[in-house]
């Protein structure tokens, strides 16, 4: 009897024993618990922050991409832009220079064949060398070589009588022999150039200087009437207002 009551009574101290640990297992695995989960959390959260950090730095190097491109962008527009002007400039300066030797080339040209031209209201054929000699005559005037100015104005009407050029030939060949006082052989020029080129601009100044010649020579009463015409034929002249104040002059 007395080592059956040890016997259940081991059993039951072992069995105490066996509870009380498996207890206190239990409560030790509850009570780790909460710090385990505590750790993943902590893990899932770096993990999610390294990876919002390779995103952010990979938006950044895209940034940094995207703007340095831009900057590229920028340098070679303005780069275009100044090969662009750069070409434009080329081409209006060859536009300029193939305006000049056309223009040279048209002018050299004429020097070899007749050409077709409007000079002063006057369209004829003027032939090669035939300009020069007009403007050398008219150079030597400018120049006080009357005498030179008179043989080579004289010179020009007779090798080119259908000359666009005839009416400026007759016009200061008749200043010329005024300039020489030669008056009778001014009004003959000038009186022929009048007569002739009635619509000519230069017809008013034709007649201011036919009016001199005929006061000069002593003929007050043809000037008169060359100045009345002239105030009635172009009022609307510079010429007209002075042969006004030269009527206003010989009262």
């Amino acid at each position: 009897m007395s080592s059956l009551v040890s016997f259940s009574f081991s059993k039951v101290l072992r069995k105490t024993v066996f509870l009380s640990t498996l207890a206190l297992t239990a409560i030790a695995a509850t009570s780790f618990m909460p710090s385990a989960w505590a750790l993943f959390e902590d893990d899932d959260a770096r993990k999610a922050i390294l990876d919002l950090r390779k995103s952010l730095a990979a938006t950044q190097s895209a940034t940094t991409e995207l703007q340095n491109q831009m900057e590229k962008v920028k340098t070679d527009n303005a780069q275009l832009r100044g090969r662009v002007e750069t070409l434009e400039k080329q081409t209006e300066e060859l536009l300029k220079n193939q305006k000049a030797y056309y223009q040279d080339l048209d002018s050299r040209l004429g020097h070899f064949e007749p050409r077709t031209v409007e000079v002063e209201g006057i369209t004829g054929t003027v032939q090669p060398g035939e300009k020069k000699q007009y403007e050398d005559a008219l150079k030597a005037f400018q120049g006080g070589q009357l005498k030179k100015a008179d043989a080579e104005f004289n010179a020009f009407i007779r090798k080119y009588p259908a000359s666009p050029y005839l009416p400026l030939a007759l016009f200061w060949l008749g200043n010329t022999k005024y300039a020489t006082q030669d008056y009778s052989g001014a009004l003959a020029q000038l009186q022929a150039f009048v007569k002739r080129y009635q619509k000519h601009p230069r017809v008013p100044a034709a007649l201011i200087t036919i009016a001199n010649c005929q006061s000069e020579s002593g003929n007050k009463v043809a000037a008169r009437k060359t100045l009345n015409e002239l105030i009635s034929s172009y009022p609307d002249s510079n010429e007209a207002n002075q042969a006004q104040q030269a009527l206003g002059a010989a009262k």
